[in-house]
């Protein structure tokens, strides 16, 4: 399936009506519950919306030079579908071609509505269903549904975090975020300096380094910076030996393991993880270079998660001479560039602020129970997609720890367990109720990088015990969600007379 295609086979007018399950979210999240759905509840009627003109998420929205996966697609594509393009870390259109089959090999195209942007839902415990007040070209409109999926990732779409920096205003060349890449900028022959560390930043450089003058990344502190082979040269020997399916579980199983793996030795053997990390960057890197300060974080490896960079680009064009590497503080833009605290000035044409994400939970869908609104950072978020105290909502949030789609397979199918659940049981709701008004509370995201220290307090929280406790490890997920039963003591089911879906509403 191709953009034309998809066009072709979404449907002409509007949403209107009612549907069992509206999923929020176009992305890798939300495909992949259109494919829990057409596969295990076929006669469920749902459809997918999406406030932006195209598919895809993360991977049609950014845009700049370079935009790859930072994780391996072995374990970052579906369980249901392998991957077999011979590269592990992939660009963004093989990344979206991957999307692309899936709705075609699950005819989730007549499912798609875009440009349909989510203001608003409110559930009515009286009919148990939800009230989603859509939005398009300016004419707001109602639908309904009895289920919620929320499948909009955890960052703002339409602004990132961009600090604002004294005499910003007076730089007389161009200044860029990487979320909001314009088609027209032509960096060839200039001079670039990128303000950042990060995933971004690592991916931005070696992408633009062949056609820039210079590019420099400036940081006011390292991140951990990891090679890793683009090619996985055990996946793709098994895929010479195996089916591609068996070929597929067998590498993924291993890199889970892998990740596991590294992960656990990183946060109880720090300093051994620091001097491997170390000597992987030593080896790549020019003999006279500074690793002890350009690549030697305060923090332990982990703590923030690691960057990748695959078949070690970044460190190969700065071997090279194309790109550099700079850790200091800013105190000003210049007319020509940018002046560090150490009385430096970098010389820039363009300014690149690969500065992060700013956070937004649930797309800033605002959410109402008979009216009265919900604060998210109120809630209890149980067994990582359910929030206390709202009735028929789930969310898809994957791991900071490992590949994001980890989890969304399992979330999808356990989900699809609750909705089969209840059609047998002839339930109408479904909602966690937290019993234990004194049990401790943490942030949602238990993890110390900046973009998401900045924006906690408008996420949910976890608990510190049971099934409100949010587990960033596969296998904990796989024992509580795949194997775990739908029944639980948290889990409040109700009875209602519900909506019957309307006329002209295609059915999975």
């Amino acid at each position: 399936m191709t953009v034309a295609t998809l066009n072709q086979a979404r449907p002409k007018d509007p949403l209107t009506g009612h549907v069992n399950v509206l999923v929020v979210g176009a992305g890798i999240s939300g495909l992949g519950l259109g494919h829990y759905l057409v596969t295990k509840l076929p006669g469920k009627s749902f459809a997918i919306v999406d406030s932006r003109d195209a598919i895809g998420g993360t991977w049609d929205l950014f845009r700049y030079p370079g935009i790859r996966s930072d994780s391996d697609l072995h374990t970052f594509g579906y369980e249901f579908k392998p991957w077999t393009s011979d590269n592990a870390i992939a660009d963004a259109d093989e990344i979206l071609h991957y999307l692309y089959e899936v709705i075609d090999e699950d005819g989730l195209g007549k499912r798609i509505y875009l440009h349909h942007k989510v203001i608003s839902a409110d559930f009515s415990t009286e009919t148990a269903t939800w009230t989603v007040t859509l939005e398009c070209d300016g004419k707001q409109w109602e639908v309904s549904c009895d289920f919620l999926f929320g499948a909009t990732g955890y960052y703002d779409y339409a602004s990132g975090h961009s600090p604002h920096w004294e005499g910003q205003e007076d730089f007389e060349g161009r200044i860029v975020h990487p979320q909001f890449w314009p088609e027209d900028l032509d960096y060839t022959g200039k001079q670039v300096v990128v303000i950042g560390s990060g995933a971004t930043a690592v991916t931005l450089i070696p992408a633009m380094a062949d056609k820039a003058a210079h590019i420099t990344m400036l940081q006011r502190s390292p991140s951990y910076v990891m090679p890793l082979p683009r090619k996985d040269p055990i996946a793709n020997s098994l895929r010479k030996v195996l089916p591609p399916k068996a070929a597929y579980a067998a590498t993924r199983r291993f890199n889970i393991g892998k990740g596991r793996f590294i992960y656990n030795l990183c946060q109880k053997q720090p300093k051994l993880a620091r001097r491997i990390i170390r000597a992987a960057n030593v080896k790549f890197l020019p003999k006279d270079f500074e690793v002890g300060t350009h690549f030697n974080p305060s923090y332990n490896p982990w703590d923030q998660r690691l960057c990748a960079v695959p078949d070690a680009d970044l460190f190969k064009v700065i071997g090279k001479g194309r790109a550099s590497v700079v850790t200091d503080k800013i105190v000003r833009f210049t007319k020509t560039g940018i002046e560090l605290e150490s009385g430096r000035e970098l010389r820039a044409d363009i300014i690149v602020t690969a500065t992060g994400l700013k956070l937004l939970p649930f797309g800033g869908i605002q959410v109402s129970v008979d009216g009265e609104a919900k604060n998210p950072h109120d809630c209890l978020v149980y067994k990582s997609f359910m929030l206390s105290g709202i009735p028929n909502m789930a969310f898809a949030f994957g791991y900071t720890n490992s590949s994001w789609t980890l989890k969304v397979d399992l979330v999808c199918e356990h989900l699809c367990k609750i909705l089969k659940y209840m059609d047998s049981h002839g339930y109408a709701t479904v909602m966690p109720v937290v019993d234990n008004p004194d049990m401790g509370k943490r942030p949602m995201l238990d993890f110390p990088a900046g973009y998401i220290l900045r924006a906690i307090e408008e996420f949910p929280q976890q608990g510190t015990e049971g099934p409100w406790t949010i587990e960033m490890d596969y296998w904990a997920d796989h024992a509580r969600l795949r194997k775990g039963p739908v029944e639980d003591a948290a889990l409040r089911f109700g009875t209602a007379k519900p909506v019957t879906a309307g006329a002209g509403v295609a059915t999975a």
